[in-house]
């Protein structure tokens, strides 16, 4: 099987020919593999440092309902048909896939199954999917902050979920739980003054 990475590229700047993309077209470039893929192709658009506004919502909605089933023990994904209409467009994709490539080969690089329980055994996929779902909600809400790191926890921990790389998703859940350590302080205290105290931190480790 091609790596992921050679896979997006081939598929969505030779393959598709239209100017829009559907998540039906997604979740058929996944086939039936695992739900690592998903969480990862779903998680990149938010997971990265460009504007990609209209993504986080839908895509967070469905990254939920693929956690839940993970944690009801499924192996097979499944999304509800009206869902799978929605489009997006071709260029804004291309343009996502093609920052997150190189992220992707630098996990590639290093990834190979180890410590495979964590991705294969019901305690770990129950895990997983707890932490992915709860990540899920961070993206979904509409504050600053509560979106990237939630996400990048989500692109790890699913990266070494679809290659059974337990030491890569043990390092994505510890992401996860920074990422909700992070939503949780944003509610709390508020965007403003969650800022100001990482501005604050910053300054001080100069």
């Amino acid at each position: 099987m091609a790596r992921l990475s050679t896979e997006l590229n081939r598929y969505f700047f030779e393959e598709v020919t239209t100017t829009k993309v559907s998540l039906k077209e997604v979740l058929d470039l996944a086939g039936e593999r695992t739900f690592g893929f998903l969480f990862v192709l779903l998680a990149l658009p938010s997971a990265l440092p460009i504007p990609a506004p209209g993504y986080s919502v839908p895509f967070g909605v469905v990254i939920f309902l693929l956690a839940v089933q993970l944690i009801a023990g499924r192996t097979r994904p499944w999304v509800p048909e009206g869902w799978k209409t929605r489009q997006f467009d071709l260029a804004t994709v291309q343009k996502i896939i093609g920052a997150g490539i190189p992220w992707l080969r630098r996990l590639e690089a290093v990834a190979r199954p180890r410590m495979t329980t964590v991705c294969t055994s019901l305690p770990g996929r129950t895990v997983i999917g707890v932490a992915i779902a709860t990540m899920a909600v961070s993206m979904m809400l509409p504050i600053p902050l509560t979106n990237t790191l939630p996400a990048i926890g989500i692109f790890v921990t699913g990266f070494g979920l679809l290659d059974d790389d337990g030491a890569i998703s043990l390092g994505g859940l510890v992401l996860c739980l920074c990422g909700g350590i992070l939503t949780l302080l944003i509610l709390l205290f508020g965007y403003e003054a969650v800022k100001a105290g990482l501005s604050l931190l910053r300054g001080g480790s100069l």
